[in-house]
């Protein structure tokens, strides 16, 4: 994936994620994209927990929108080209559901803190492409929460 450097691609998802909304329900609790991944917390209703569909129609959506330019055959493997696999997602995701408001918060402030951990910015607030501004707009962090002298005191969801 190449969402922080392709303003296509991020147009692609958001709109992805506009068309799935409307038929699928979810909330977008936490957001943070990267050069190569994402991490993102969502609240789907309490009858649902159909993720996986709601992944399946986003990657279709961006994928027949821009995938052909972020396609590169030069990095997949003898089983992805067999497969007939992109190099624009992985082939699964990761998910986590959770257990009661201490991991929610935990979950909420590694979300956040991972552009600080991967040497991106020193500080959450200095990544562009996290709903981290959001909350302290909304006062629910401060700027300085995640900045990297005080990782220690932050309790992550690993």
């Amino acid at each position: 994936m190449l969402f922080c450097v392709t303003h296509d691609a991020r147009a692609a998802l958001r709109d992805a994620i506009i068309k799935v909304l409307e038929r699928h329900l979810f909330q977008i609790s936490a957001w943070v994209l990267f050069p190569d991944h994402l991490h993102v917390i969502w609240t789907l209703l309490f009858d649902d927990a159909n993720f996986a569909l709601r992944w399946q129609q986003i990657k279709r959506h961006v994928t027949q929108q821009c995938g052909y330019r972020l396609h590169k055959p030069e990095l997949m493997n003898a089983f992805q080209t067999q497969n007939r696999e992109s190099t624009l997602w992985q082939r699964r995701y990761w998910e986590h559901q959770i257990r009661d408001e201490t991991d929610y918060q935990c979950h909420m402030d590694y979300v956040h803190y991972n552009p600080v951990k991967h040497g991106l910015v020193a500080r959450a607030i200095d990544w562009p492409y996290s709903s981290f501004q959001r909350y302290c707009a909304d006062g629910v962090y401060g700027e300085n929460l995640a900045e990297t002298n005080n990782a220690d005191n932050i309790n992550f969801g690993e």
